[in-house]
């Protein structure tokens, strides 16, 4: 590559000023393992690493921790970092307060929690009783607990609790009046109790007959669990014989109905249980399938007495509100109520007698209200320009609604809503130590390769110089049909009192723009999303926000990805690249456990066709000997059992072979976490370490 060479010396010279020298990685035996795909040879040298408990692959990570722990200590405002970001996310965090069981809830972390604190509160948010306190289990947070779920009576709580915040879970009941747990001890997850508090419905994968060790979601099954029973006698409800499913669970308010939810990539089955009286629900009555068998993926937004009301992306990409009257038993026919419009509809809820509909209109929010056949009813003000998080949380019989609302610039607070009355007001907010209004935050767009149109959202100091003098960190996301929105954290003000630019692009294979903007990068057209964020970093150097080599480049799992092949497809493009949580074997993600259920979304080496594509740009195949790569900190979460740490592994070791200059390739693991849970102290410790990272890589001396 052309620019390799020019870049090697502007690196060469970061290293230096981070004071660091060439480093004398691991030695990491290249194994002798060839695959055949469809007549293509492909070799696989450190397959060995797939076997993380092994001899071998236990010495070679215990030197990578070693090497890793002393040059991240080494750096010099690495101790600092973690002060400065304790002080910023210090301040109180609250969850959207939900109703249940009577009561108002909601979690809350003081700011120095390792987890957070489920309360119940008045209906000012005033006078909170700790109902469960994580902390006291779990004080150092290795242990997760959340999913709270509080039976209809009060009386008891159902919660998950897995190692390190894995996937796999167990399932605990706790006595509210004791404060104890039951022994009712089930291994599964998304809890959702019947309406008489005797029992709940959940999920379980399984292993199908033949399964390999490593395949740990081989089929899901939906159980309802008897409390005080052995979960050997729970009734088993449905099984899916395919580990790409995720199951969860909604019953009407009133007790009558239950759902069970399967989604598979775009798809989603959904069926309904007519449980009778809800005090003495038949969970053994056969339920009702609603909208299967086409393409859609439908979210069930509430019960009003027998209609089920839908967000659904059938036959409408930025989605659009349905109603299935149940009363119709088989014959059912959704019925449309919120029609397809140009913004995307993200989220709906039922309050009142109103829907309330969240809206992404050019990747910010405004919420929408509708009467309940779909006449339009008024809007939700804002306090400004920024983000309606999810969950909307609030219920049928009551015209309360809570909401969250952020920016950039903005930390998350808590807001109330009647909607018959439009009036907003504020439930819990948050501050921090930093004055924001030196900043603003500016939407520009900018054109990718094939001309498409893509939004970024640029925030900097006002009146910044535009001299290609300015450190930028630069992160996006692009799959799944997931929105990367204006949303609030620590390390945004940590970055910008460097003089840094903090931006988020977003890329094709998000939801941005509805289903189409997900399906341009999703399968063979998924390196639209690479040339997307390509363009975005060479639109910032062209415009002279920054230059080559002062560009940070973040992202995770999807993200992670993302960056595995922005790294390999244009190393000299990067000052530094973080990438967390990645999938990079793209040939063998799909054989390691949750793996499987995202080959809707990339396809599979199985298949002749998708192998060529998936070959093209899978970070370990593409990494090339003699190359200079730019600094680059790989994290991985040594209990993530969703996108399993060997990726990083193998994509490391490969890295570190084929480093050609003194630019570093680290691999960090951090401890008792997992693919979504990291506990504060742990968080802390790893934005510190990326930081100090790529304040180095960059030369950044501010």
């Amino acid at each position: 590559m052309k620019h390799v060479s020019g870049m090697l010396a502007f690196l060469c010279f970061v290293v230096a000023t981070a004071g660091a020298a060439k480093l004398d990685y691991p030695s990491a035996q290249r194994g002798s393992v060839v695959d055949d795909y469809h007549g293509a040879r492909v070799a696989d040298p450190y397959r060995w690493l797939e076997t993380p408990d092994s001899p071998e692959a236990r010495t070679w990570l215990d030197a990578e921790r070693t090497l890793t722990s002393s040059y991240l200590t080494a750096l010099a405002r690495r101790d600092d970092l973690r002060a400065r970001l304790t002080q910023l996310s210090g301040a109180r965090q609250t969850g959207v307060p939900w109703r249940e069981g009577g009561r108002i809830l909601m979690v809350e972390n003081n700011g120095s929690e390792a987890q957070s604190v489920l309360y119940s509160i008045d209906r000012d948010g005033k006078s909170p009783q700790v109902v469960f306190d994580p902390n006291r289990l779990s004080p150092d947070g290795s242990i997760a607990m959340g999913d709270f779920v509080m039976a209809p009576d009060g009386k008891s709580l159902a919660y998950n609790r897995s190692e390190g915040g894995a996937d796999f879970s167990t399932i605990r009941v706790r006595d509210l009046a004791t404060g104890s747990d039951l022994e009712d001890d089930i291994v599964g997850l998304n809890p959702c109790w019947t309406r008489d508090s005797r029992g709940f419905f959940y999920a379980q994968s399984f292993k199908l007959e033949g399964a390999k060790e490593n395949d740990a979601r081989s089929g899901v099954r939906a159980y309802y669990h008897e409390i005080g029973q052995p979960q050997t006698s729970d009734r088993m409800l449905k099984e899916w014989a395919d580990r790409a499913y995720w199951v969860y669970f909604m019953t009407s308010e009133d007790g009558r109905y239950a759902l069970m939810a399967a989604e598979k990539g775009l798809v989603t089955e959904l069926l309904v249980i007519d449980l009778g009286d809800p005090a003495h629900p038949d969970v053994s009555a056969l339920p009702l399938q609603v909208l299967r068998g086409r393409d859609g993926f439908h979210t069930p937004i509430d019960w009003v007495q027998d209609k089920l009301y839908l967000r659904t992306r059938l036959d409408a990409p930025h989605a659009r509100v349905v109603v299935v009257d149940l009363r119709a038993d088989r014959g059912a026919a959704p019925r449309e109520i919120v029609p397809e419009s140009r913004d995307v509809i993200t989220d709906a809820v039922i309050t009142g007698n109103r829907i309330v509909v969240n809206y992404l209109s050019d990747v910010h929010s405004r919420v929408g209200l509708f009467t309940l056949d779909g006449k339009p009813a008024g809007e939700i003000p804002l306090p400004g320009i920024g983000t309606v998080g999810w969950p909307l949380s609030c219920r049928p019989s009551t015209p309360e609604l809570f909401f969250s609302f952020d920016s950039f610039l903005t930390p998350s607070s808590i807001y109330t809503c009647d909607v018959n009355t439009l009036k907003v007001s504020a439930f819990r907010t948050t501050t921090a130590p930093f004055d924001f209004s030196r900043y603003e935050t500016k939407q520009v767009f900018y054109t990718s390769g094939d001309g498409t149109r893509v939004p970024m959202f640029i925030t900097a100091a006002k009146n910044l110089a535009l001299d290609a003098s300015h450190p930028v960190f630069l992160t996006a996301y692009g799959g799944y049909g997931a929105t990367m929105e204006p949303h609030y954290s620590a390390d945004i003000p940590l970055w910008l009192e460097t003089g840094g630019i903090y931006v988020l692009a977003n890329i094709r294979g998000g939801g941005e723009y509805g289903e189409e903007w997900h399906r341009d990068g999703m399968l063979e057209k998924k390196q639209n999303s690479f040339d997307d964020f390509i363009a975005a970093a060479e639109y910032l150097t062209s415009q002279r926000y920054t230059s080559r080599g002062k560009i940070a480049i973040y992202g995770h799992s999807n993200g992670g990805l993302l960056m595995g092949a922005a790294l390999t497809q244009r190393p000299d493009l990067f000052g530094a690249v973080v990438a967390n949580a990645g999938h990079y074997d793209m040939l063998r993600y799909h054989r390691f456990t949750a793996g499987a259920a995202w080959v809707t979304e990339y396809g599979s080496a199985d298949d002749p066709k998708q192998f060529t594509c998936l070959r093209a740009y899978s970070p370990l195949q593409n990494v090339k000997a003699k190359t200079c790569y730019p600094p680059t900190l790989l994290l991985a979460a040594d209990h993530d059992d969703r996108v399993v740490p060997t990726h990083a592994y193998k994509f490391a070791a490969a890295l570190q072979a084929a480093q050609s200059c003194d630019a570093p390739v680290l691999l960090r693991v951090a401890q008792n976490a997992s693919h979504s849970y990291t506990s504060r102290p742990e968080m802390l410790a790893e934005h510190a370490d990326m930081w100090a990272f790529i304040l180095a890589s960059l030369a950044v001396t501010r």
